[in-house]
């Protein structure tokens, strides 16, 4: 079966006013439009352009009551500036912390909930433009102190706090992720120092990447310890093409960018900084991952020309990304469970084992998965196709 479907951006302040619309093709609305979701969850479920399809369903998160679950959510993501900082409890986690909070008598939309559902949160997300700009994940105390000395090194509460990250390199960022969010006064003047000496440095020779994040942060959020702690983070640029997975445990903010998200379909999110929402420090640091390393991006695997496919240790979802023309008439591409397709570029031809469906840039689909494989035809035209890790 193929279903066409849409959606609204949700206008989230940190959203573009430009870029999804650019995109896909269509009018912008002149708001932030920031996420276009396009799946079942039910935060902001995809519309059926026409219900008649399956039995007068005009969602998918009603549709998926009687058909294949759908364990992803796809999303266009459009930032014209930071996000807040955030992690993902494991499966384990996330069960153990939605038995406990529902034990406790609270509500399911309680401000004081941590997890509003059973289930993992890991994301992957496909960069569009140059460059996607995001924090993931710790990096070596060493280049952190290095970094904060380089920028404040002379003041002295920022010297005492670069202290902090000598020793065993897990338990100095606990250490430090812990004060930096703990509340305590002396934190201000850190943030103060290191944000006036990234200002001062800005188109010297002492300007920096480091420097940069923190002049970026402290525009949007004055005075939050979130601008010190992205410090203690990997600075990723991606370019068009790659892709960065984002499992459970790892600290994270996109910065500015435009890409195609995939994730389980769950909303738990622990902040971190960069917001005026609630931060749950114990629940937080109980959750994190603080081992050190350096990021690279996810490896692709093409399976057949035209194809990319990127796959995560998880069965919740992996991406596919086809590029239909020139010397690449068609492809074959498996489906392991009920498909999401969104075509941003061009138009494609999906034909399946009963039916077939023309999508032209700016238009969604699901594909049920008894329509595998499938085969995308086309002039030329690009296709994102989410399905399940099976």
């Amino acid at each position: 079966m193929f279903v066409r479907i849409g959606n609204t951006p949700r206008d989230y302040a940190w959203g573009s006013t430009t870029a999804i619309a650019r995109l896909l093709g269509t009018t912008p609305s002149g708001e932030p439009e920031a996420e276009l979701w396009l799946g079942a969850h039910p935060g902001s479920p995809a519309r059926i352009l026409d219900p008649a399809e399956t039995g007068g369903a005009a969602d998918l998160a009603h549709w998926s009551e009687t058909a294949d679950k759908l364990p992803y959510l796809l999303k266009v993501l459009a930032a014209a500036g930071p996000l807040s900082l955030q992690a993902h409890p494991s499966s384990a986690q996330a069960r153990a912390g939605f038995d406990r909070e529902n034990a406790e008598g609270l509500a399911p939309d309680s401000p004081e909930r941590n997890y509003k559902d059973p289930f993992h949160k890991p994301e992957m997300i496909f960069a569009l433009s140059d460059p996607f700009d995001a924090l993931c994940g710790f990096r070596e105390p060493t280049q952190s102190r290095a970094a904060l000395e380089r920028l404040a090194g002379d003041d002295p509460a920022v010297a005492a706090f670069a202290a902090t990250l000598d020793g065993d390199p897990q338990q100095a960022l606990r250490r430090a992720t812990e004060w930096l969010l703990g509340g305590a006064p002396e934190v201000a003047e850190v943030v103060e120092a290191v944000v006036e000496a990234a200002r001062a440095a800005e188109g010297t020779a002492a300007d920096s990447v480091d420097a940069d994040t923190v002049r970026m942060l402290a525009a949007a959020f004055p005075g939050d310890p979130g601008i010190v702690l992205a410090l203690l983070l990997n600075r990723v640029a991606l370019r068009p093409g790659d892709a960065l997975y984002l499992p459970a445990g790892n600290i994270h903010a996109y910065l500015r960018g435009l890409g195609v998200e995939l994730m389980a379909a769950s909303d738990n999110v622990l902040r971190g900084g960069l917001t005026p929402k609630r931060i749950d420090v114990p629940e937080l640091v109980s959750i994190l991952d603080f081992a050190p390393f350096e990021v690279t991006p996810m490896v692709r695997e093409r399976p057949a020309p035209g194809v990319e496919v990127f796959v995560p240790d998880v069965p919740d979802f992996r991406l596919a990304r086809v590029e239909i023309g020139g010397e690449v008439p068609s492809a074959s591409v498996d489906l392991p469970g009920t498909a999401i397709a969104l075509c941003t570029a061009g138009e494609v031809e999906l034909r399946g084992a009963t039916g077939s469906l023309r999508l032209t840039r700016g238009q969604a689909a699901v594909v049920t998965a008894d329509e595998g494989p499938l085969t995308v035809y086309a002039g030329a035209g690009t296709l994102f196709l989410a399905t399940p890790n099976r």
